[in-house]
């Protein structure tokens, strides 16, 4: 096995376990970046609460519509929908975790080998240290990045919608009680039965997650073959958070390494809680610089519905940067990053963590393996 399939393998490995940890967190993540409300809007109907009953009632649903913090959601998703609610969409995930990690480990391995090789002649030639330089680090990384993400798109869009499903459907719900009882105050001096009756029944539905064929379905009849690639321009963008991330962790990396070597501590003493904490470091940079490509990515993988408004319907990336600003500020594209620090720092940092240990075992196998045959 090569040390690129075996960085691969590893990746993927790492990528599971790290996904099933914190899947809860990203379920809760997405619906907290496509959750859509117009501040001003919201604003102003407050200020008209402030005088009346009906208004007064606006005001509240308003409010209730805010994002909660992370704990409060995870526990109102397993109120109304259970512990699947936090799952859903868990098993196409799962599958484009072990397949974009094991892509993007891969060609980052190949590329980062020759990345090396091409240091190594370069100091041969007199023409450099032969180490690689932070640039390098950051074009290997962007290079495997691109090659994921045009292959495993469509598995996060199809885990995008399957996240917001019920998010979607309770807005719809939400629209459709509000119709019933704006009907029902019209009809105030008539019999009240009937609207009572239809809101007992309408209260009675619960929106329900969908499956994996159901949601891939929705997806094609919406926007073709080409709405499985929705988000590719935010996403591929995006390149640059492994790019970044890396390259934190790729320098930090080497530095505590020629720290340990000049210590005469030797280059295998770098534990796995170490190259947790420095997965722990790159992974919070990356995420910080680059959460706003990842909200309007996450918008526009998600169903449109959400939000019941044309104004906040995007029609690609540009038009939903500007939506974005201008109904929501420049705190809209920071919906929900404490959740999403909390989470990809704690799954990089796993990640890196059972990659470089399962790369060390491979590696010892493997000279003793060598050591047997000779």
């Amino acid at each position: 096995m090569s040390n690129a399939v075996a960085n691969g393998l590893a990746g993927a490995g790492g990528g599971i376990i790290a996904q099933i940890l914190t899947y809860p967190l990203q379920t809760v993540n997405t619906r907290q970046q496509t959750e859509r409300i117009d501040v001003k809007t919201a604003k102003k109907k407050e200020i008209r609460g402030s005088s009346g009953d009906r208004g007064e009632e606006r005001s509240i649903l308003e409010r209730g519509t805010q994002s909660r913090g992370t704990l409060l959601q995870v526990l109102q998703v397993i109120r109304t929908e259970g512990w699947g609610g936090l799952y859903s969409g868990l098993k196409p995930s799962l599958f484009g975790t072990a397949t974009s990690q094991g892509i993007y480990y891969y060609f980052y391995q190949i590329f980062k080998n020759r990345a090396e090789y091409i240091a190594a002649s370069r100091k041969r030639k007199g023409k450099g240290d032969g180490t690689v330089g932070m640039f390098s680090w950051l074009l290997v990384a962007a290079v495997a990045g691109c090659l994921n993400v045009l292959c495993t798109n469509p598995i996060w869009v199809l885990v995008t919608r399957m996240q917001t499903q019920t998010q979607a459907e309770r807005k719809i719900m939400e629209r459709k009680r509000q119709t019933i009882l704006m009907e029902a105050s019209e009809n105030f001096a008539a019999d009240l039965t009937p609207f009572e009756e239809k809101l007992a029944k309408h209260d009675a539905l619960k929106p329900i997650p969908y499956g994996t064929i159901r949601a891939a379905t929705e997806v094609y009849s919406e926007s073709g073959i080409f709405g499985f690639w929705k988000g590719i321009v935010p996403t591929l963008m995006m390149v640059c958070n492994p790019s970044i991330q890396f390259m934190i962790y790729e320098t930090s990396l080497k530095r505590l390494k020629s720290k340990r070597t000049a210590d005469r501590r030797g280059v295998k003493n770098v534990s796995a809680w170490e190259v947790f904490l420095l997965g722990a470091l790159a992974k919070l940079g990356a995420t910080v610089t680059t959460y706003p490509l990842l909200v309007v990515k996450s918008r526009l993988q998600a169903k449109q519905e959400i939000g019941g408004d044309l104004t906040h319907r995007y029609t690609g990336t540009l038009d939903a940067i500007l939506k974005i600003f201008e109904y929501e500020g420049f705190r809209g594209f920071y919906k929900g990053m404490g959740t999403k620090i909390i989470q990809s720092v704690f799954g990089a940092s796993v990640i890196f963590m059972v990659k470089e240990e399962f790369v060390k075992a491979y590696l010892a196998f493997a000279e003793k393996k060598t050591g047997n045959s000779s």
